[in-house]
Parts: structure tokens; C-alpha cells; sequence
């Protein structure tokens, strides 16, 4: 079983940054993708960004709503995914997962949630 455990929520002033990290633990053989999600009250959750494995510096995918303001990146022999997150805005605030896939134990593959961690924009 692999756990998923993330950190660096909080409450933000529009404008402002955050950083949410994500790390990976348990049996794994190898990750294929780790991504962000988001789920704000009464919405359902949403793909913010992700990661994938494809290429040396790993292929990245954002929402359009959080392109040019967030940036995923991660740390290959640490298992753990980062979000930079920039600009923040209301809209932005939501409890974001981390979501994890790939390969576990006995060459099993695996799909992995966070407890999620919640992020809150406002003055």
C-alpha cells in the first residue's frame, strides 16, 4: 500500500503564495504520474496539475485556470511532488489532494489519494 502524505496548506492573502508538498511512501517500484487536485464547497474535484514520468524532467499538465501561476515539479528519489503556487487568488482556495499512480507492491499497480490539505484565499 502506498501513502500519501501532504503538507504546506494554510490561509493566504490574495496575491500571495503557498507551496504543498507531497510525499509518497510504502512499496513502490515506480511512479508513472503524481498530480493535484482541488474540490472547493459544492464543486466537484478538478485535475489542477500534474506530472508524469515521460522524459527526463517529467511532461507537466495544468488546468487553464491555474496556468501561469502554479508550477508542479518533483524530486524523483525523494517519491515527492511540489506545487508553487503564485498569485493566489479566492477562487483558489479548496481542499487540494495529491494523487499518485504507478507501480507497487509485487508489480502491482497502484492509485493513491492524500488526506488532502486545505488551502483558504482571503483577506
Amino acid at each position: 500500500q502506498v501513502q500519501l502524505v501532504e503538507s504546506g496548506g494554510g490561509l493566504v492573502q490574495p496575491g500571495g503564495s503557498l507551496r504543498l508538498s507531497c510525499a509518497a511512501s510504502g512499496t513502490i517500484f515506480s511512479i508513472n504520474a503524481m498530480g493535484w487536485y482541488r474540490q472547493a464547497p459544492g464543486k466537484q474535484r478538478e485535475l489542477v496539475a500534474q506530472i508524469s514520468s515521460i522524459g527526463s524532467d517529467g511532461r507537466t499538465a495544468y488546468a487553464d485556470s491555474v496556468k501561469g501561476r502554479f508550477t508542479i515539479s518533483r524530486d524523483i528519489a525523494k517519491n515527492t511532488v511540489y506545487l508553487q503556487m503564485n498569485s493566489l487568488k479566492p477562487e483558489d482556495t479548496a481542499v487540494y489532494y495529491c494523487n499518485a499512480r504507478g507501480v507497487g507492491a509485487g508489480r502491482r499497480d497502484f492509485g493513491s489519494w492524500g488526506q488532502g490539505t486545505p488551502v483558504t484565499v482571503s483577506s
